[in-house]
């Protein structure tokens, strides 16, 4: 029996057996199989939630057979992409076709369903998650139906299966609505945490995409402001590229963790080390290639969507808690931005959103509460945690910060009365 892991070594199941599909017909055959068996059924991508909503000890199905290209409409601008595809590589795709997504996260390694399923999202003033860039759907539903939906098409199962949490069926194809490829202009500076405070509303405001890290223990920032640009490509220098996106980033960061996994007494110092050796730089390129970057260093993230109104105060509480407690905090914290969304189970349904992810490194000790006392102070003000990151919510809280979560357990009531796609996650989340 294969065991199963995700990408950060937190989270493992056994499934009694484990499928690649190579069409819909497959999962079709996979969904009813586990039915006669009395078995659950799950899709997992590459495994990087740092929850269990990919866990399964039934049926596990595997991404790698379905990973075409289905259709391009150049003149509606819908491309639609198997589930099993990685964003990278449909991004890559996208731009031999001359198109692009509008935005994306930081990290591009997910399947195009994993991504869309747990709300990956990135930096924006106007444009959001991935999830809201779907324009179509195509899943198995629990009784084995193959059925698609849009805004005209089953509008409700739309709303609630973009960002779906693999609870209502198992997704085998999305339509994207897509763009004409355009490059981004990169500028990457420091700054102090009150300069960015200061005037973190004209930063958000000017930039189409901003977003900042904050060393612990410091005083310095890493902000990141990402603008579209008409002008010529000038991508980093291939040896600069390497030398600070995968050795420093990578290789050096991951050095320094496991050092200071040892020793966390040398955090403090060691953090004002990287705020003051880092170096402002500019580059422009295609977009998917500013949007995402390498993360080969594996730690455990929790992230919630608070009010946008309230990233100030929340920014100060974690701050304040983090000095108190003692802590040896060795990632930085990273903040981001979103414009409001339809979607159901969006982290920003229906508001400005700012979202706050903090992380560790696996085994760091000392750390005990610092997730708890984070999301305690992300909770006090409302925040939605992240699907696919570390958190504790169950029903009655995601009922009261969700407006449409009632909805969203009613239909996955009619769907799926025999929780064929149920895990510990969903009932975590949704209950029973």
């Amino acid at each position: 029996m294969a065991i199963w892991r995700n990408w950060a070594g937190n989270q493992e199941a056994s499934p009694v057996q484990t499928i690649t599909p190579r069409g819909v017909a497959d999962v079709v055959t996979a969904v009813h199989t586990a039915s006669a068996q009395g078995l659950t059924v799950k899709a997992t991508g590459t495994g990087h939630s740092f929850t269990d909503i990919a866990a399964t000890t039934g049926i596990r199905l595997l991404p790698g057979g379905m990973t075409r290209i289905r259709a391009v409409d150049l003149a509606a601008g819908l491309v639609t992409v198997e589930a099993g595809m990685p964003l990278d590589e449909f991004c890559q795709g996208l731009a031999r076709l001359g198109l692009a997504l509008t935005n994306m996260g930081d990290i591009a390694v997910q399947t195009v369903a994993g991504a869309t399923s747990t709300g990956t999202h990135g930096t924006g003033r106007d444009s959001a998650s991935i999830s809201a860039q779907i324009a179509a759907l195509e899943l198995v539903l629990a009784d084995g139906s193959v059925v698609t939906c849009s805004a005209g098409e089953r509008p409700e199962l739309f709303a609630a299966a973009r960002l779906g949490l693999g609870a209502l069926g198992i997704v085998t194809a999305i339509t994207f609505a897509v763009e004409p490829a355009f490059r981004l202009r990169a500028v990457e500076r420091p700054m102090r945490w009150d300069e960015v405070m200061d005037g973190l509303e004209e930063l958000t405001s000017r930039n189409e995409h901003f977003e900042f890290y904050w060393f612990p223990h410091t005083e310095h920032c890493l902000t990141k402001q990402n603008n579209r640009t008409d002008g010529p490509g000038r991508p980093l220098r291939a040896l600069r590229g390497w030398f600070e996106d995968e050795f420093v980033s990578n290789t050096v960061f991951a050095g320094y963790n496991r050092l200071a996994r040892r020793a966390p007494g040398i955090v403090p110092r060691g953090n004002r080390l990287a705020g003051v050796l880092l170096s402002a730089r500019e580059y422009v390129d295609a977009s998917y290639k500013v949007f995402a970057s390498p993360r080969r260093v594996r730690f455990i993230e929790s992230e919630y969507a608070v009010p946008r109104a309230a990233l100030p105060e929340v920014l100060r509480e974690l701050r304040a808690a983090i000095a108190s407690a003692g802590w040896r905090i060795s990632f930085p914290i990273e903040v981001r931005f979103a414009p409001p969304d339809d979607l159901w189970l969006s982290t920003a349904h229906g508001r400005d959103s700012a979202y706050v992810a903090i992380h560790q490194y696996l085994g760091s000790p000392g750390l005990e509460q610092y997730f708890p006392t984070a999301e305690r102070i992300f909770g006090a003000v409302g925040g939605r945690p992240h699907w696919g990151k570390l958190h504790t919510r169950g029903p009655e809280y995601l009922a009261s910060v969700y407006p449409h979560y009632p909805d969203f357990v009613a239909l996955r009531d009619k769907l799926d009365p025999q929780r064929r796609f149920a895990n510990p996650y969903l009932t975590q989340v949704l209950g029973d």
